[in-house]
Order: structure tokens, then sequence, then C-alpha cells
């Protein structure tokens, strides 16, 4: 669902058409077509936000080259899109909608900068991982970097509450990772605490991208609300999907490695529902937390996978993303009808139907 220009990372139209293949081969072509009328909507704004990504400095030092090398294997740049789309609600692109575009960019890629140190991950969207290449504290600096540099985007628009608002969901994506942090290795089959995590961790930055994007576009009130609902329905749905590839995903299309979130001792909604059906499963996930970080013993990863398919543990998660999506849907009910509305349709039902 992204657009993009950058060398190493896909085309605008060929992110857009597998996702409209996907949607074919499932018979739903009514979705694959308001995907294409999503490409032609936000083509022009997203490739000036694009533009504005790709001249961030690109010096000599670590640091720059840490970040720089994230940015480049661009991802799906779908907070950005987030915010060019609530924007249209209004006033539509302007300076402002632009530099939150990218400090929304830039906030997750600081995140995905320091992830990847804390959990020693070695791969991001099928590329080595950055600290793999410059080292954990290049890629530590440069999520630094690039928070700030956000920062600094969305001081200058000068419109206090949307600055205000990303130190509340900074906070709380920090509050989510402490609890996640807490919790690895162990078997905490909590409902509850996986959706603070989540909720905390990946769908507040997508509020906060409808929110800025719905205040750039001129919008107050029951609108931005609205959006910012949306936008956790969609971040919760997106991250069910995430879970759901890791065990259920092709290894060579989804970024990562399989498996990455159990060896780095993370239990996600698949795990807790497949443990509450199926308590036996217990000791098997105890032996693989507790196992190398780089290693999936056959035995345990067999019994898994089939403990997952015999529960209905994955298809579980699908449908629970697939509500979430409606839920994000359901959302923009009181908004106008416009394209713009239309297109945040396309994005939530699109999302639970992506292959990485």
């Amino acid at each position: 669902m992204s657009l993009i220009a950058a060398v190493r990372a896909d085309s605008p139209s060929d992110v857009l058409t597998r996702l409209q293949e996907v949607c074919d081969s499932q018979g739903l072509g009514d979705l694959s077509e308001h995907l294409a009328d999503l490409a032609d909507l936000v083509k022009w704004d997203m490739s000036a936000l694009e533009d504005a990504i790709q001249s961030l400095p690109a010096g000599e030092s670590v640091v720059h080259k840490s970040a720089r090398h994230l940015l480049d294997i661009a991802g799906k740049r779908l907070r950005p899109m987030c915010v060019v789309l609530a924007s249209r609600f209004g006033s539509g692109l302007d300076d402002n909608t632009r530099d939150f575009g990218v400090a929304v960019e830039l906030v997750h890629c600081a995140t995905l900068l320091h992830d990847d140190v804390v959990d020693l991950g070695d791969r991001r969207r099928s590329e080595p991982a950055a600290r793999t290449l410059y080292g954990n504290a290049a890629s530590i600096f440069a999520g630094d970097w690039l928070l700030v540099d956000a920062l600094r985007r969305v001081r200058a628009a000068e419109m206090p509450d949307v600055l205000v608002r990303l130190f509340d969901i900074i906070d709380e994506m920090i509050f989510a990772e402490a609890i996640q942090l807490e919790n690895r290795g162990r078997i905490d089959a909590r409902m509850q605490t996986y959706m603070r995590v989540v909720e905390g961790k990946t769908a507040a930055l997508f509020r906060w991208a409808m929110f800025a994007g719905a205040r750039a576009g001129g919008l107050q009130g029951d609108a931005c609300k609205a959006l910012e609902e949306y936008g956790l329905h969609l971040g919760v749905a997106f991250q069910l999907i995430d879970d759901y590839l890791d065990y259920a995903g092709d290894g060579s299309t989804i970024g990562k490695s399989p498996f990455a979130d159990l060896r780095e001792g993370k239990m996600t909604h698949p795990m807790i529902v497949a443990l509450e059906r199926d308590p036996s499963l217990r000791p098997v996930l105890e032996e693989l937390i507790a196992g190398p970080a780089d290693v999936v013993p056959e035995g345990p990863r067999v019994r898994l996978l089939e403990t997952l398919e015999r529960t209905g543990a994955l298809e579980a998660t699908r449908e629970l993303a697939i509500g979430k999506a409606e839920a994000a849907c359901l959302a923009l009910a009181g908004l106008r009808e416009s394209r713009a509305r239309d297109a945040l349709l396309t994005v939530a039902r699109a999302t639970v139907h992506r292959e990485s």
C-alpha cells in the first residue's frame, strides 16, 4: 500500500499491483478496483512526501548511513498515507501535511532501528538490519537522530496541540515497549496485556497520523476524534496481520525471518489463542522461547504449527483483524462521503489481505 521512490524499494505500482493481484486471486475484484483508485488519488501527494523523506541529509557518519539504510529500503509508507488521506477531509496537502507525513515515518523508522537492537534482529524489510552493517550504537543514535528531526518538523508547524499529542503518543509507545520488555521470555497468555502493548506500540502512531492529518487539513472536534478512532482500529488490525504472517506468511515476502516474534520471546495473538485452547502447548512454547534466538528446533516447531492449525488460532487472529478493519470503517460513518473516505475504507480492508 505504499507509494515510494527509493532505489531499493518497490515502486508505487509494484506494491499496489501485488495487493491487487492478491485481491483478484481471492475474488475481491471490487477491492482491487478501489486500490487502483487509491493509487490515483494519492500518487502526487505521496510523491512529494517521498521527495521530502529522501531529502534528509546523507552524511558519511555511521549514524547517517544507518538511518539512510533503513529509509532507502522503504516500507509501506502507510502511516504517511494516513496523514495525507486525513488531510483530504479538509484543505488537503500543504507544507504542514507534508511535514507531518515525514515526521510520522521518521518516528516509525526510529522505533524500528531501536527495536532491531533490543530484539537482536538481523533482517528488516528483507534486507540486513542496519545494526548488522553499522553496529548497535550507530543504529540507536540513528533512531535518536530521526526522532529529533521528526519533533523539529512538527514544532515548526506551530500547531501546539499536534506537538503535544505526539509527545503523548511517544510516551504511550515507550510504556508499551516497557510492558513487552518486562514480559519477554514469559508465557503470558493474558489477552489484556497483549492488547495494551499493541494499542500502545503500534496503534498509537496510526492514531497520531490520523489526528495530525486532520489538524493539518483544518479539522476540529468530532471529525478529528472519528479519524483517530479509525487509526486505533487500523493499527490493531495491522499488528494482528503481522502476528498472523509470522506463522502463516512466506518468509521470502514478509520482510523478516519466520518465527521472529517467538524467538524474541514475545507472546503474540496466535500463540495466546492456541495456548488458551490447548494448555498442553505450554512446555513446547517454553522450550522454544528458552532456546537459542537464531535456532528453531524442528520438533517443537512442527508441534507448534500443528497446534496453531488444529486450534484454529491463526484463523482466529485473521478474523479478529478483519473485525478491527471493519471497526475502523465504522468509525468513519459520520464523516461526509468523499474519495478520501472511500480511500480510507480501502486501506482498512486491504490491510487484512496483505502478504508482507
